[in-house]
């Protein structure tokens, strides 16, 4: 049975539904980019995923052992977040928290994975900075490991790249796609059509239309060949 399936969902704000009934499902091992226009709703169906946000219609299923409590997330970053004034460790650890229950401390294992977490994403030297003085990358990665102290099985990211230079976005996605290797499913979202083709295993592309397959079959699809020359040229005009 597949991690999520998604049937027919609707989604929206104030009884208002963003776009067409989207299905779709991420199986064990998937590397799943959400694409589309600015205000499609790909960050509102994020939110319905991790259960924040009450969908409109339609209904999500999770199946193979998988509980919402261990969905990963990194989400799209504020300003007020950027200058959050906690050390790197205490971050990180609070990823633990849906662990945690009703104890109000983290416990040696926990305390460990994290320690884990940030060994795995080459920050553990960071431990001790304080959050705020980082480099975008460098928060990028500790959110990344916050949310590995959350699962090992799903990590949901809300446009991971967004604002870091062309070497660090490099070194993100070849940290995601590691991941995914070792057996995390990913769901990400991307303004970035060439990473989502070059990296996803699967692409949902929702707004103007609505489609779910492989990379593949969205690249010979006449929605994806107009997004990414649409894509193309908005490129050729930013140089």
């Amino acid at each position: 049975m597949a991690y999520i399936t998604v049937n027919r969902l609707e989604v929206g704000y104030e009884k208002k539904v963003i776009g067409e009934p989207i299905s779709f499902q991420v199986n064990r091992g998937d590397y799943l980019c959400i694409v589309g226009e600015n205000g499609a709703g790909k960050t509102t169906l994020m939110k319905a995923l991790l259960g924040l946000l009450t969908p409109m219609g339609g209904t999500i299923e999770f199946g193979d052992d998988l509980q919402v409590n261990e969905i990963g997330y990194l989400p799209q970053q504020t300003i007020v977040q950027k200058d959050f004034p906690a050390s790197v460790r205490e971050i990180v650890r609070s990823g633990c928290q849906g662990r945690c229950g009703l104890r109000p401390f983290y416990n040696k294992a926990e305390k460990q994975l994290a320690e884990d977490a940030m060994e795995r994403m080459g920050i553990l030297p960071l431990a001790t900075q304080c959050y705020r003085d980082l480099s975008g990358g460098q928060q990028q990665r500790v959110l990344l490991a916050r949310a590995l102290c959350a699962t090992r099985k799903v990590l949901l990211l809300d446009e991971p790249v967004s604002g870091l230079d062309p070497k660090v976005t490099a070194e993100m996605y070849s940290l995601i796609e590691e991941l995914n290797r070792e057996g995390v499913t990913i769901i990400m979202i991307s303004h970035d059509i060439t990473a989502a083709v070059r990296y996803a295993s699967r692409i949902l592309h929702i707004g103007s239309g609505i489609f779910f397959g492989t990379k593949e079959q969205y690249l010979e699809s006449d929605l994806g060949k107009f997004f990414l020359m649409q894509h193309a040229s908005e490129d050729g005009e930013n140089r």
